[in-house]
């Protein structure tokens, strides 16, 4: 990046609440059902149908707004936000404009120079449109449309970022926090796929002897990007584009673009809307929104602990600092990882075992901690299998790999492949006795100085038992047998 701009970014994301009804009708809140199988005159438009306010979704807009110390407003109100496009049935967008539900929040990053707090304008409640389908691979190529009202009507919370991020990664890393702790609130799916949480990103470059406001300057949106990595790439491309036509002396148009995944470049879409375009005026078939303070506080008192919280928790735990933000990252893996540490307490040992090997089949089978493949108190009863000796590390993983296969409980895939730890002393100490015997040579290249050599004597032991003796036994008869043979 040229030293003579800096980089300016917001970002507006949108996220679907997870209520059992749209926002204004009784119409079931439910993704991928078959196209307009869940509309009725109200989210269809259809002449003097009426809304009627969903309480469910203000309180989970509340509690979005309180994890993100915004400022909830006990008064607010709701207003008609006019646009004329195919999947907005009513032509105008139920929203709120000039007294939203809650300003004044923050979203803290963790970059390389340290945390640092992001804020957040307003949030505000609203109505979803509908869904365009289109028919062709991209919308460039498409033959047609076709709209799906399905989506028209679900109750939305847009967050509002102030333009505070200065790079690419800083709108990454807001965006990833943001969800984690919208995650543990449980009022969204939050899968991007399947648009359930959406971003726009709005990119300037502000020359560095520019005085004037930053609402003055030209601001470009890349609109509707579908996954954290896509608006990374994006707000890329857009500052390249920039700062070539700046140098060139060509005027940045204000306007709305989309984003190309295949070709990583941004597209012109349509010049972009102020406010004024929109002539916003108030809902008249709605009253304002008026939160009690009693119920205000009762929203307070069902908050969860949230991400900044249990990150200092695992700490004192003694979890590693790079485990922590692994752990709390994902809800659910944090969930399980409680569990188990509930059942097997050294924090430690299930943290390893849960981050690598247990991790690392759980992606090869493409599963999630919401529905893992092996249970809490099924990896809690292996580690233990472990610490009693039963099962070596190495046998460890073997068992952990079967009972993914199966779904068998660790004890009876032990008992099924026979994999058990030899432990007998006496046992071992016949069979090292006979490979010290077997092996004279290497025997005495360890006894002339090379620790290398004992570590070949541990292998034939532990081939001639199968990898069930326990190893730092075998070390230890090793060493016993050949001194007594001096």
């Amino acid at each position: 990046m040229s030293d003579n701009y800096e980089v300016v970014i917001g970002l507006e994301v949108h996220v679907e609440l997870k209520t059992a009804s749209k926002l204004f009708c009784g119409c079931a809140n439910l993704f991928g059902q078959d196209p307009n199988t869940h509309t009725c005159p109200v989210c269809l438009g259809m002449p003097g149908a009426l809304p009627v306010l969903n309480r469910d979704a203000v309180a989970l807009a509340t509690r979005a707004a309180l994890a993100l110390s915004c400022t909830v407003h006990s008064f607010s109100k709701f207003d008609r936000k006019q646009y004329f496009y195919p999947d907005l049935p009513k032509a105008y967008q139920i929203s709120q404009y000039d007294q939203p539900l809650a300003t004044h929040g923050q979203v803290t990053i963790r970059t390389e120079a340290g945390p640092r707090a992001i804020g957040i304008e307003r949030i505000h409640l609203e109505e979803d449109a509908g869904k365009l389908n289109h028919i062709g691979q991209r919308l460039g190529d498409a033959t047609g449309s076709l709209v799906d009202l399905n989506r028209a009507g679900v109750p939305l919370i847009e967050i509002v970022s102030q333009p505070e991020m200065h790079s690419p990664e800083e709108a990454r890393l807001y965006l990833t926090e943001l969800r984690t702790v919208l995650s543990y609130l449980d009022i969204s799916d939050l899968r991007m796929e399947e648009g359930s949480m959406r971003c726009d990103a709005n990119v300037s470059l502000r020359p560095l002897s520019y005085t004037g406001s930053l609402a003055d300057l030209p601001r470009v949106e890349i609109k509707n990007v579908n996954s954290f990595r896509n608006v990374q790439r994006g707000i890329e491309h857009e500052i390249i584009r920039q700062r070539e036509l700046l140098e060139q002396g060509i005027r940045i148009v204000k306007e709305t673009r989309g984003f190309d995944d295949a070709a990583g470049t941004t597209y012109s879409q349509r010049s972009k809307e102020a406010a004024n375009d929109y002539r916003y005026f108030p809902e008249p078939d709605l009253p304002p929104l008026v939160l009690d303070a009693v119920w205000l506080e009762d929203q307070k008192n069902q908050m969860p602990s949230l991400p900044e919280e249990l990150r200092h928790q695992l700490a004192a735990e003694g979890v590693l600092p790079r485990d922590v933000d692994v752990l709390v990252q994902d809800r659910a893996l944090y969930g399980f990882w409680r569990q188990t540490v509930a059942i097997y307490p050294d924090v430690k040992l299930v943290t390893n075992w849960l981050l690598s090997d247990y991790s690392r089949h759980m992606n090869a089978k493409g599963l999630s901690f919401d529905n893992p493949g092996v249970s809490a108190p099924h990896l809690a009863e292996l580690l233990a299998l472990i610490e009693d000796g039963t099962l070596s590390g190495k046998m460890a993983k073997e068992v952990l790999e079967s009972m993914f296969a199966t779904g068998e409980s660790p004890q009876v895939v032990v008992k099924r492949l026979g994999l058990s730890q030899i432990t007998d002393h006496e046992a071992i100490r016949l069979i090292v006795s006979q490979i010290v015997e077997a092996n004279p040579a290497v025997v005495a290249d360890f006894l002339g100085g090379k620790e290398k050599a004992l570590a070949f004597l541990v292998g034939q032991v532990m081939k001639a038992t199968k990898g069930q003796a326990k190893p730092d036994l075998v070390n230890a008869l090793l060493r016993e047998v050949i001194a007594s043979h001096v």
